[in-house]
């Protein structure tokens, strides 16, 4: 049984990596086709010459990065308000943003950023699609930090506060350092969520405010090219190292 059992875990992680495997080794073929020739950094080399696609990671850092801290921080406070008040109404209401599809939110904000310029005077840009990103990376970052206030127990604060310590002070001091751990891995959860996204990106970007995996569609749409098995080489392994330290830090 163990034998099956191993025999079935190599199969089964096989078929996760092994597509994402042959994209690493044909990025470094000199080749623009899937036959080998041999090792070569000129796909890696031509994203830096390529300023559509430079502009697309920065805009994708910076979107990211400020989705990140302000998602963090507002799912850290929506978890805390949770965690006291136990509400399985507004839990429940939190888990409905994951079960939703994609393109269902994309046209509802979309929808809803049409409506609010109309008398803002506004036009689509980076803000919001940060907004958008916070809008669906909140859930991600309550999920995890509920996790870990599940592990803590209320007695913490209480004896804080019979020391002489007011609420404030008792979160500040004592809970949030308990919190730590967990704030970093749904940030690092966050961040990765952002960049990656398409599909909302693409319904409330403007015309200035590409992202990188939009403009990775644009060119797979124009023709497989090998400077795309590049770029997702090292997008998959940056964020495949921040996902090993989220999940290090998660369990502490």
């Amino acid at each position: 049984m163990k034998r099956w059992l191993g025999l079935y875990a190599v199969a089964f992680f096989a078929f996760l990596h092994l597509p994402l495997l042959t994209l690493t080794v044909f990025s470094f073929n000199s080749s623009r086709f899937t036959k080998w020739e041999h090792f070569s950094l000129v796909w890696y080399r031509a994203i830096f010459r390529d300023p559509q696609i430079l502009q697309g990671a920065w805009n994708s850092v910076i979107i990211a990065l400020w989705a990140t801290v302000l998602s963090t921080v507002i799912g850290t406070l929506c978890a805390y308000g949770l965690w006291k008040r136990n509400s399985r109404t507004l839990t429940g209401a939190l888990y409905l943003s994951l079960v939703t599809p994609e393109i269902v939110s994309g046209i509802a904000l979309l929808a809803l950023f049409q409506w609010a310029f109309r008398w803002l005077h506004w036009q689509l840009g980076l803000y919001t699609v940060v907004l958008a990103h916070i809008a669906f990376c909140i859930a991600y970052v309550v999920i995890v930090v509920s996790a870990r206030l599940r592990t803590l127990s209320p007695a913490l604060e209480e004896a804080a506060m019979d020391l002489g310590a007011n609420p404030w002070q008792a979160f500040w001091y004592v809970t949030l350092p308990a919190l730590a751990p967990g704030i970093l891995a749904a940030a690092l959860l966050a961040l990765t969520v952002s960049f990656d996204d398409y599909v909302i990106t693409s319904m409330v970007a403007g015309v200035d405010s590409e992202t990188l995996p939009m403009v990775i569609y644009a060119m797979a749409r124009r023709g497989a090219s090998p400077v795309i098995n590049a770029i997702s080489a090292i997008v998959t392994l940056v964020f495949g190292v921040l996902i090993l330290i989220s999940e290090r830090v998660r369990e502490r």
